[in-house]
């Protein structure tokens, strides 16, 4: 049966997502980014003079502009313990501020993102002319301040006339909140899935959801039939570094490499996808008041032993199930999730230290591109490696 010809996709993006939004632009032509004012923004351009009697020097000037709500606290109290011995003044809608040694002027840029009661100033740019055309909006729920805007914006483009409308939400969020343990409890996975599939539908149908790898399969049924939920995994990603290692025989693509898994979960929702290598299986037991990483299964004595799993947080089950697995002779340890959350930058438990004992812990550690503000800072921080998503996705709008 002949594939349709493939569609022109007008590909929208949050603030956070857009170096992953131009790596997926870049896989095809027929990807054009396009672009949101996510409201007015503090730009600050400082400039510095000295008046040496009747010359006035400019010792520097530079321009700060904050993208990311992990710098917004430290802006704030930048701001904050400036403003206290700043003199305000205006000229021609610019604001600038006197203090001891300079000036800085305030002016306007697009990525404050909020009015003055800190609400959203949202704008979607060129609206009629993507009328007739297939759209798709990448999106990243980094935490719940960011949730509404991009929200705003997502139930806003599929009434805009589109052919069709993709949300690409590479990390669910509230994934691994999908059941009650409890009376009481709040599975907030029901509720953000819930909220997803109130989308409104487009000219072409329903929206199509692209995920990848959600923390539990069964909940793709928390979606209602208002949205069309496509579930995509980083795996194959891993498979094809995995065959760039040294340690993997070309011929047979395993020899000395095998697979972890830090639980049975994990075991469950990937092993059929990486059953041509040899397998090992963790497990968590409790000891006392205690739960500690036990061996279940397999042998990973000699070799390099790669352990997979969807996302981490802390880590600490990772670095557990390092410890038992080098106790048992693994010659290498590495590892790959899909999602490095890594909240309270919890990444800076696996960075290579320059001692042995740090290298030695985790050779690589591969994570994704599904949560910016972790590639961003992990950059050239061994053992980490990203493995982009951009090729994934760039299909998955053609689907």
């Amino acid at each position: 049966m002949e594939k349709p010809n493939k569609k022109q996709v007008l590909l929208f993006h949050c603030v956070e997502s857009e170096d992953l939004a131009r790596k997926v632009a870049a896989q095809s032509d027929l990807i054009q980014l396009q672009s949101i004012n996510w409201g007015s923004s503090l730009s600050l351009s400082l400039s510095l003079s000295l008046s040496l009697s009747l010359i006035s020097f400019c010792y520097f000037s530079s321009s700060l502009e904050y993208y990311h709500r992990s710098d917004e606290l430290d802006y704030l109290l930048f701001w904050e313990r400036l403003a206290r011995v700043l003199v305000p003044h205006e000229v021609r809608g610019w604001k600038w501020y006197e203090f001891a040694f300079g000036v800085i002027f305030v002016g306007d840029s697009q990525d404050w993102r909020s009015f003055d009661d800190g609400f959203p100033n949202l704008f979607i740019n060129n609206a009629q002319d993507i009328r007739g055309h297939h759209v798709a909006f990448l999106a990243s729920f980094s935490s719940p301040g960011v949730i509404f805007e991009q929200l705003s914006v997502i139930f806003a483009l599929p009434r805009l006339f589109v052919a069709s409308f993709t949300l690409v939400l590479p990390f669910f969020p509230t994934g691994s909140f999908e059941r009650m343990e409890e009376e009481g409890d709040v599975a907030t996975a029901f509720t953000m899935a819930r909220i997803l599939s109130n989308i409104p539908i487009s000219r072409g149908g329903p929206t199509s959801l692209v995920i990848y790898d959600i923390h539990a399969l069964q909940e793709r049924f928390y979606f209602s039939d208002h949205v069309l939920p496509c579930f995509e995994t980083g795996i194959p990603l891993l498979k094809q570094r995995l065959q760039q290692l040294p340690d993997s025989d070309k011929a047979t693509a395993s020899v000395q490499i095998v697979v972890a898994f830090p639980d049975d979960g994990a075991w469950k929702r990937f092993h059929k996808q990486l059953d041509h290598f040899p397998m090992v299986v963790c497990a968590k037991v409790r000891e006392g008041d205690k739960r500690i990483v036990r061996l279940k299964e397999g042998n990973p004595a000699g070799f390099h032993v790669v352990i997979v799993d969807d996302l981490v947080q802390s880590g600490g089950t990772l670095i557990e199930c390092q410890k038992v697995l080098a106790a048992h002779g693994a010659s290498k340890v590495s590892a790959y999730v899909t999602h490095g959350v890594f909240p309270k930058r919890s990444w800076e438990r696996f960075v290579h230290k320059n001692d042995a004992e740090s290298e030695k812990a985790f050779a690589y550690f591969w994570i994704t591109d599904s949560c910016p503000q972790t590639v961003k800072a992990i950059a050239n921080k061994a053992p980490f490696e990203v493995l982009s998503l951009a090729g994934s996705i760039a299909d998955a709008l053609q689907i």
